[in-house]
């Protein structure tokens, strides 16, 4: 448990969203389609889907990529990317579901990409009542950001790693309400923080990046900040509630027995 617990600030809560069983993963992919577009600085788009950018953030992959929204031509699509990212050190295209990624995946390995599929993991279980975890300033976490990213990409220099950390501003457009939210040690230091992100009119949330500073696993800090997402989306109105985990990392199996269930995939093709 987080050695600083602190009291749940009663808001409010609003009705959830009507839930029909089995347009979970639907929504979802709605959701990531919206939080892409909307948190973009400039969208173009194409047959298919659109390219997300912000000059501003060249740096940063997620900040400009390719998003695969329906069906597309495959073939045509990595000769996409060179004309919508050809400006860029990177190349990334997202595909949220199953089909459209089979049916890309085959011309974009072709052309150099590599191919990671991610777990959609819907929370199922049921909403903890304590949240010990509170909401923190994104200018609080901009040194366990800098230093958590030093630690995932050692190689990357100062410029890049600054970029990481500023582009978490933006992420601000991507829905009605985003919020950073972080477990302290007593001493005040915040030990873990993740992301959430709600959109109460589609009773749709997400919970994103969740990190633990190594010097603060194993003491309870992440599972009050999920608690504490969870409890804030639900108290939003918010009947589906998800993350994105990876599947060959560790997490999925943690987040399963916390209540999460995978519902589908994510796919992400990558290109330097």
């Amino acid at each position: 448990m987080p050695t600083e617990p602190t009291q749940h600030t009663q808001q409010p809560q609003q009705q959830p969203q009507p839930i029909e069983p089995g347009t979970e993963l639907p929504r979802v992919r709605a959701f990531l389609t919206a939080f892409a577009r909307r948190q973009a600085a400039r969208t173009v788009e194409f047959p298919g889907g659109f390219a997300a950018l912000d000059d501003a953030f060249a740096r940063t992959w997620s900040a400009n990529q390719i998003v695969v929204e329906r069906a597309v031509d495959p073939g045509a699509l990595p000769a996409r990317a060179e004309e919508l990212l050809g400006h860029l050190g990177h190349r990334m295209v997202s595909v949220f579901d199953d089909v459209t990624a089979a049916a890309c995946g085959p011309w974009l390995t072709r052309a150099g990409y590599t191919h990671s599929s991610y777990l959609v993991m819907l929370h199922t279980g049921s909403v903890p009542d304590g949240a010990h975890a509170r909401e923190v300033e994104l200018d609080a976490l901009r040194a366990p950001l800098t230093r958590r990213w030093r630690g995932f990409l050692p190689e990357a220099g100062e410029e890049t790693v600054r970029a990481l950390v500023d582009q978490r501003g933006a992420r601000r457009r991507g829905a009605e309400s985003v919020r950073f939210i972080g477990s302290r040690t007593g001493e005040g230091e915040i030990a873990s923080w993740a992301d959430l992100y709600a959109d109460p009119r589609t009773g749709t949330a997400q919970i994103e990046d969740l990190v633990t500073a190594e010097a603060h696993l194993g003491r309870g800090h992440a599972g009050a900040v999920l608690d504490t997402a969870l409890r804030r989306a639900a108290d939003a109105g918010c009947g589906i509630r998800f993350l994105i985990a990876d599947t060959q990392d560790w997490p999925r199996t943690w987040y399963a027995r916390r209540g999460f269930t995978t519902i589908g995939h994510t796919h992400v093709f990558e290109r330097v």
